[in-house]
């Protein structure tokens, strides 16, 4: 066999009967359309590309055996088929007919359907065009894995930053699911490739074992380095800081993103959730069914009660056991970090911690246009919820904070300048290339003390300026009160006529500020969502991005009202509108 599972050969397909493995390699040669299903159904040939090109080359089956009249036995020196070129006239509805068989072999993978149906396309122009479509589909096979692993393996180091990776996979994926180099296992040999893969955890994945009898053996012919364990243990390596990111495959992702995978894939989603561990999945493009709204609508394939009540022939529970034996399960969208098809990440969840990047460094390159966010100055972070987001994960605190690093410029931040750290213990977790901002104990004050959603400080210069004249040297806090301006509506006071807002000493030590605030905060529960450091600017919150953001905005206006109004000789200041 060379690099490819999957061969065309004399009128034959020829694979490695996976049922044998990892004790024996032994050749299938499939010559009918019979044998073609019965190698599908009996998992001979499985993975969803792979079954979806083993449909395909069926099909092939199918129409030279229902081409009659007459055949040339010479070699097909165009598309390099070496048996006999069936030349004579197609029985296109017997062919036909064969192709739905072959498409209903296996419900829930879409693939199968999908390459059946693109190939019987050509059933009429004869068996040659359908071997040509087929060889062609194997061709693209190889590369559109080699490009899906790659845009994986590339989001999986932007997630988990470049250090060597635990990483852990369920079911099989590699070459022998696909033609080629394989989706999710492709990902793991193109970060094995680079250097960059510590360890792989390998679900044994129940019942009939692909992740032991498979996988470990395709990662041992890689020299990839892995451990095998049974599938309930992975919530546990999980639990334990042995698993930085999971990697699966997909038989059918649907419109929403909702992701059909070998049974006991949504277990590892909802556990990779509950540890704030990215759940990519790495799938080609023929997998999306756009067609198919939601997860609801798959249909998942029950398989026989032997494969569970024994194994190897061995019986392992009582006769006439009653047995739920679904082969797939279906992991709901918002549970996936990101669905990687050759295209490039094609689906990322809205609450992913990329996207919470983005949108931080939207945000800090519209604050700096305004001058607010000067040079490296100033900070924006969102809170994270380990046990609700999937984001990536490393030894540290939950739940935390993201935050904009330290000594970047806010007008060219991208989504990768950000930092996690603990709300609790204000440590950065592991494994981060970036350091927070020095600032980041003024955020986590604010966040130990309200069920804040986001924090923007920033040093906009009315606002500044405002603050540093009202402080009055030695005091804790200065109370400044401002009443009876329109603007004050922005901050969402119970009362909007007026506010008290402290304005706090700029310690040398920034821990200090951050202390000063959360005793504070917590001695004053009405408090408004917004404060002044003198000299150093202010500091805004509310439930989302975007409004932290407009009661900065807000103060902002608010401070240049009074400013321009000369009303600023107050102590403790009390402003009005003239």
């Amino acid at each position: 066999m060379d690099d490819s599972s999957l061969i065309w050969d004399d009128g034959a397909l020829v694979t490695i009967d996976q049922r044998g493995l990892p004790h024996e390699v032994r050749e299938l040669r499939l010559r009918t359309v019979d044998e073609i299903i019965e190698a599908i159904t009996t998992l001979a040939i499985r993975g969803a590309p792979a079954i979806g090109i083993a449909g395909a080359f069926g099909v092939v089956i199918a129409t030279r055996a229902h081409t009659h009249d007459s055949s040339v036995d010479a070699p097909d020196q165009s598309i390099g088929d070496a048996g006999p070129r069936a030349v004579g006239v197609v029985d296109v509805a017997a062919a036909q007919a064969e192709a739905d068989r072959i498409a209903a072999a296996r419900p829930t993978a879409v693939n199968l359907a999908w390459a059946v149906d693109r190939v019987r396309a050509r059933i009429a122009e004869g068996a040659d065009a359908v071997l040509a479509e087929t060889l062609d589909m194997l061709a693209e096979d190889g590369r559109v894995n080699l490009a899906a692993a790659t845009h994986a393996a590339d989001l999986v180091q932007r997630l988990c930053g470049e250090r060597p990776l635990r990483l852990l996979t369920h079911c099989n994926t590699g070459r022998l699911a696909t033609s080629a180099v394989g989706t999710a296992i492709g990902a793991l040999r193109v970060l094995h490739e680079r250097g960059a893969v510590a360890d792989v955890i390998v679900d044994e994945t129940r019942p009939l074992l692909q992740g032991a009898r498979l996988t470990a053996w395709e990662l041992a012919e890689a020299g990839i380095p892995h451990r095998l364990t049974i599938d309930s243990a992975a919530a546990w390596a999980m639990a334990t800081g042995q698993v930085d990111a999971v990697l699966v495959g997909a038989d059918r992702i649907t419109a929403n993103g909702d992701v059909a995978n070998k049974i006991g894939t949504f277990s590892l989603a909802l556990a990779a959730r509950h540890h704030g561990i990215p759940f990519i999945v790495v799938a080609p493009e023929s997998t999306r069914d756009t067609a198919m709204a939601t997860g609801a609508q798959i249909v998942v394939e029950q398989r026989a009660a032997a494969e569970v009540t024994g194994f190897g022939g061995v019986a392992t529970a009582p006769a006439d056991t009653a047995v739920f034996n679904p082969a797939f399960d279906v992991t709901p969208a918002d549970l996936v970090t990101a669905v990687v098809t050759e295209n490039g990440v094609v689906y990322r969840n809205s609450n992913s911690l990329d996207a919470q990047g983005r949108a931080i460094a939207t945000i800090a390159h519209q604050l700096y246009g305004r001058g607010w966010m000067p040079g490296t100055a100033g900070n924006i972070s969102v809170r994270v919820e380990a046990p609700s987001l999937p984001v990536a994960a490393g030894a540290g605190a939950w739940p935390a904070l993201l935050i904009t690093a330290s000594g970047l410029s806010k007008g060219e931040l991208s989504a990768d300048d950000t930092v996690l750290v603990g709300i609790a213990d204000t440590t950065a977790h592991a494994g981060q290339r970036r350091k927070p901002s020095a600032e980041t104990s003024i955020h986590t004050a604010v966040y130990r003390t309200r069920p804040a959603g986001a924090v923007v400080h920033v040093h906009s210069p009315f606002a500044t300026a405002l603050a540093t004249t009202a402080a009055r040297p030695g005091d804790a806090v200065t109370p400044l009160r401002i009443s009876g301006f329109e603007l004050l509506k922005g901050f969402g006071l119970a009362d909007p006529s007026t506010v008290v807002i402290p304005v706090f000493p700029n310690w040398p030590e920034v821990a200090r500020i951050g202390a000063d605030i959360d005793t504070y905060l917590r001695e004053n529960p009405d408090a408004p969502p917004i404060l002044f450091i003198t000299g150093h600017g202010i500091t805004t919150w509310g439930d989302t991005l975007a409004q932290a953001r407009d009661r900065a905005e807000c103060l902002e206006a608010l401070c240049e009202l009074i400013a321009r109004t000369g009303r600023t000789d107050a102590t403790p200041l009390e402003i009005g509108p003239t």
